[in-house]
This record gives structure tokens, C-alpha cells and sequence, in this order.
């Protein structure tokens, strides 16, 4: 299919489906006439990406765990060294320390406006 098809089947931009083969994260095919071709297996691919990038992990982590992930392989882990394992461990645990804060800003306000009402939510 070509990229507004593509755009159209995964939710995402064709600003981003470009974005993401400038960044090695897929490899379209090519018709003859040089349009990019997104099977259903770059789609699916391109759905993953996207539900990282939107739990905040960075593109240059995404590019090495992507491969385990897509491939239904465990490739990925066994190339996976200490330092990498570290580096998401770090990335997790500032995501919960986010969590965290956000939980207690949402119990703050629940507070408040229960007091502010006089009744309870």
C-alpha cells in the first residue's frame, strides 16, 4: 500500500512513516516507480513503534529492542548487554517515579475538589 494508505491503516502521519525509515525503524518496499510499498507486516511493526514512542521511549532504544519485539524471536535478548538492560531498567523506573507524581497530583485535586463541593467524587 502506498504511505497514505499506510498513514490511513496505522493512525500515523506519513510525516512520521518517513521519520521512521530515516530512523532505520522500517524498510518499506519500493514500487517501480520509487513510491514506498508498506505491506501489513510494516504496519504492524509501525503500530509498536508508536505505542513506544508513546510510553516516552526514546527512538535510539526503540531501534535496538525493535527487532526481538517484531520478529517473534528472543534474537533481542540475547544480544541485549548488562549496559542496555540497565538503560531501560533506568528509563522504567523514571517512568513509575512519573507515575508516582501524577497519582499524587490526581489525589491533591481530588481533594480539593471534594472540599471545594462538599461532596465526594
Amino acid at each position: 500500500m502506498k504511505i497514505g494508505e499506510a498513514s490511513r491503516a496505522s493512525g500515523v502521519s506519513a510525516r512520521s512513516l518517513r521519520h521512521y525509515e530515516d530512523e532505520g525503524l522500517i524498510v518499506p518496499g519500493r514500487f517501480g516507480n520509487g513510491f514506498r510499498d508498506y505491506c501489513p507486516s510494516t504496519i504492524d511493526r509501525v503500530l509498536v513503534i508508536r505505542s513506544l514512542l508513546e510510553s516516552g521511549l526514546p527512538v535510539r532504544l526503540i531501534r535496538e529492542v525493535l527487532p526481538g519485539l517484531t520478529d517473534g524471536t528472543d534474537a533481542g535478548t540475547e544480544a541485549a548487554c548488562v549496559e542496555f538492560l540497565q538503560e531501560v531498567q533506568s528509563y522504567r523506573d523514571r517512568l513509575a517515579a512519573r507515575i508516582a507524581a501524577l497519582s499524587d497530583q490526581q489525589a491533591a485535586l481530588d481533594t480539593y475538589l471534594r472540599n471545594a463541593r462538599g461532596t465526594d467524587l
